[in-house]
């Protein structure tokens, strides 16, 4: 397991950017829940974000691809519109603790 942040750098509804290790990763909080997915399109295989931290679309609902405009759902990766669509990101299993979110690479 490696520590990726603490929980409360992590807001609800907020997203953001990560390299551990060589790998960049992206991580998202809704509903309390924090979700984490390598930060790679499947379409293009080019990072997400629109500026630092920013991975969402305007109602901040989905995950958006800042190249081609693909939405994934939060909440399992999957492409729901766009160029990928019925592909998914790759998820990275993670479990958060009193210290912070950690995920398992």
């Amino acid at each position: 397991m490696k520590f990726l942040c603490a929980g409360a750098d992590l807001i609800e509804g907020g997203s953001r950017g990560f390299d551990i290790d060589g790998k960049k990763l992206l991580a998202v909080r809704r509903a309390g829940q924090a979700y984490v997915y390598l930060n790679r399109c499947p379409h293009r295989g080019v990072g997400l974000e629109w500026h630092l931290d920013q991975f969402l679309d305007p109602s901040n609902s989905l995950i958006q691809c800042a190249t081609h405009g693909a939405l994934f759902l939060i909440e399992d990766g999957e492409c729901v519109a766009g160029p990928c669509a019925g592909q998914s990101l790759t998820a990275i299993p993670c479990h958060e603790d009193a210290q912070g979110l950690w995920i398992d690479v």
